[in-house]
């Protein structure tokens, strides 16, 4: 391998390690990636990982960007292939001019070379044959192994690097110096045999600034505790059991009275069991919620319904992935927006949030809190298994200390002293809210039997035609006054005539999408929605352009239908870009899918105009 490569690049790749699940990969993997961080270069995770049992394929990702381009990019620079099962597909994966690295120690078949990419061949079983005994630590040491020869190959920091193996065994300081033997093997091994570093190298940056490394479904259980959750029931479904993991780990650390807890966690029976005990616990006037995936929510289903029309506060988090059915559970999809939305039977909907990034789950995990006692229904939050289980870039989380929580209408039993007749469903000032209390509130008043049949506004059962069509027109005011004062969407509007419409994590590749899309001479306004139900911001972005592009990761274009079904929107003004593969969309689909929807002469129009 030459070391006289021109044309250095840095601080910017895409290298794949390819794994077989429980090889002890993981760790090294991570600490690959952290120490970057760790350099000022900021990086994005992919850990791509199997369903099942141990011993199958898996994939770790790490995107490197100066340009803080950090979602997914077509093709991978240096795949570091440590599965034989996957070589086949791992060779393919390599762009051209790119390299491989393998284990030496079995000669690489004929099928897999390819005369365009560069073999790094390291005699990786054969190195740590000597150096440890143990049959079980020479498979978990190989991997500590290939990092210090990529510490060589891509000039990463040695002090970082070892700092990195302290930090990943405090507590065990008994392994800590064997893995840093097994670094020094790895990269004294690349130094003196493989020639020197690739043309693709990283260095010292401060394109990281004060951000932080951190995973939404993290950030979404701590948001959790900073909004006043104090009950948290669930049950475990891939990809959402560490929201509710986070929240037990942070409440045993926040929510401390003593010996005392002050917070309760239930792990029920089932999903159904779960937002039961939710519905249950706000009812009583404890914040709480639940987290799951796509086949927790059609579970969930009735309950939510319940909910929704006995107007009791419930949050819950659907940390979507592949459906439909089980699926693929352990790949990501933005395919659960319709079945949010409209979750349940009869005229229901529900706000629905959609966070892009770790600080809006946090952010979220409170301001979801909020909206669920203000507006006395569920608020369903959707993230994704991209942004929920993989760690991602992420401002530093913020909080005002002076914030109170809003808890929305609740009478004391001073407010019910002066009430004549307490009105549960009473719609006083016009915005379709009601007023509650809590239970126990006052010894003769406030009290009233919560229901999933129809009732009157003070909550006494009837069937009454008028009655019935009163309680659902009032619902139908209060939507009006949820898509007042739920997050609004983020628009960049220069008045081109193409606009695109993004939600969720599609909004890692964005940037990168509409900046290669401008060099074609295609240049696009862009509105990040952020919440169902719409504002009128959403509608007016639409009116303005002539074509939107609406770009999401699921097969049927859900955003795109719920759009035209709450904007009365003429089909054929939204065009869909969809990915749906279990992978998450990536910079070069969005690029191509509105780049091939322009002919030149389109695209000489577009620029006209534009500029």
């Amino acid at each position: 391998m030459s070391s006289d490569t021109p044309q250095v690049r840095y601080n910017d790749c895409v290298i794949r390690f390819a794994n077989v699940n429980g090889s002890g990969s993981a760790s090294a993997n991570g600490m690959f990636a952290k120490a970057l961080f760790r350099m000022g270069i900021p990086v994005a995770t992919r850990n791509i990982f199997p369903s099942n049992i141990q011993g199958l394929p898996t994939w770790f990702e790490v995107r490197v960007s100066d340009a803080n381009y950090l979602g997914r990019r077509e093709g991978v620079d240096l795949m570091v292939a440590m599965n034989a099962e996957t070589y086949t597909e791992d060779v393919a994966s390599v762009v051209p001019g790119g390299y491989l690295l393998y284990d030496s120690s079995k000669p690489l078949a004929a099928h897999l070379k390819r005369d365009d990419i560069h073999e790094i061949g390291v005699p990786l079983a054969q190195l740590v044959l000597p150096e440890f005994s143990d049959p079980k630590q020479r498979s978990l040491f190989k991997n500590i192994v290939y990092l210090g020869v990529l510490s060589a190959l891509l000039e990463i920091d040695f002090d970082t690097i070892t700092g990195m193996v302290s930090a990943q065994y405090k507590g065990k300081d008994h392994l800590i110096q064997p893995n840093i033997n097994a670094l020094e093997l790895g990269r004294g091994y690349a130094q003196t045999y493989l020639g020197g570093p690739l043309p693709f190298r990283v260095r010292f940056s401060d394109g990281v600034g004060d951000r932080i490394m951190v995973d939404g479904n993290t950030a979404a259980g701590l948001g959790a505790i900073y909004g006043g959750a104090s009950v948290c029931a669930w049950y475990p479904i891939t990809p959402s059991t560490s929201v509710a993991e986070a929240f037990e780990k942070y409440a045993n650390q926040l929510r401390m009275d003593g010996d005392q807890r002050k917070f309760a966690i239930i792990q029920a029976e089932d999903e159904l069991s779960a937002i039961g005990i939710v519905i249950g616990a706000a009812w009583n006037g404890a914040r709480s919620f639940t987290a799951t995936s796509g086949p927790g929510v059609s579970l969930m289903g009735e309950f939510l319904g319940l909910a929704y029309f006995a107007e009791i506060p419930a949050v819950l988090w659907d940390i979507q992935r592949a459906g439909p059915s089980t699926g693929m559970p352990t790949r990501t999809q933005q395919s659960d927006v319709l079945s949010a939305a409209y979750a349940s039977h009869g005229d229901t909907k529900h706000v629905v949030l959609f966070p892009a990034t770790p600080k809006e789950c946090f952010e979220f995990g409170a301001t979801s809190l909020d909206l669920a006692d203000r507006l006395q229904t569920p608020i369903l939050v959707l993230s994704d298994l991209e942004l929920g289980m993989n760690d991602n870039l992420s401002e530093p989380f913020e909080w005002d200390d002076s914030r109170r929580y809003d808890r929305g209408k609740v009478l004391t039993a001073e407010q019910l002293d002066e009430v004549e007749r307490f009105g549960r469903y009473v719609d006083l000032d016009g915005d379709g809210i009601g007023t509650r209390t809590y239970p126990g509130t006052h010894p003769d008043k406030g009290a009233f039997f919560t229901r999933g049949t129809s009732r009157d506004e003070y909550a006494v059962y009837t069937e009454s035609p008028e009655e019935y069509h009163a309680n659902m027109q009032r619902l139908e005011r209060k939507w009006e006054t949820a898509a007042k004062i739920v997050p609004k969407p983020e628009i960049t509007n220069h008045g081109r005539k193409v606009g695109a419409i993004f939600y969720g994590t599609t909004a890692l590749p964005m940037q990168e999408a509409l900046d290669q899309l401008a060099e074609q001479g295609i240049e696009v306004d862009t509105m990040r929605l952020r919440a169902f139900p719409f504002s009128e911001e959403v509608f007016s972005f639409i009116e303005e352009h002539e074509e939107v592009f609406v770009i999401e990761q699921n097969r049927d274009s859900q955003m795109r239908s719920l759009l035209v079904n709450e904007g009365e929107i003429d089909p054929a003004k939204l065009v869909p870009v969809t990915y749906y593969a279990g992978l998450s969309i990536s910079a070069d689909f969005i690029r191509d899918s509105i780049a091939d929807h322009y002919s030149a002469t389109k695209r000489a129009q577009l620029t006209e105009v534009t500029r």
